[in-house]
């Protein structure tokens, strides 16, 4: 990378750029950004103190999305910081595994959870 720093920087700018942006686009379809999470506390019916219940999706609103770019992020920069320090494999494809086994592994979780309610243990 040293062989090129304008390829290099345009690498990780783009990396990081486009997991903030993906991050943010992935709340707003799962269903966790502001709007959902503020109905789902008022279901739970859990207020946030020093604060009425208007404005409570607008002071969500104040948090949520920047959390998400900075968590995308920081995902990014560590897919980055692998591919320049050559690990093995590519930084994405570490991710992508890494993502999948803890996908398997919260699967194996609820299975077993659910398993053992209905057992009655």
């Amino acid at each position: 990378m040293a062989a090129n720093p304008f390829h290099a920087l345009f690498y990780l700018v783009f990396m990081l750029s486009a997991c903030a942006l993906f991050s943010k686009t992935w709340i707003e379809v799962s269903g966790s950004f502001a709007r959902d999470v503020a109905k789902q506390l008022k279901e739970q019916q859990m207020v946030m103190p020093g604060h009425r219940e208007s404005n409570l999706q607008k002071e969500l609103n104040r948090y949520i999305p920047t959390a998400a770019a900075f968590g995308g992020m920081c995902i990014g920069a560590l897919t980055v910081l692998a591919d320049f320090m050559g690990a093995i494999g590519s930084g994405t494809g570490i991710l992508l595994a890494v993502t999948i086994i803890y996908q398997y592994f919260e699967t194996f979780e609820k299975e077993r959870a659910s398993e053992l309610g209905f057992f009655g243990f």
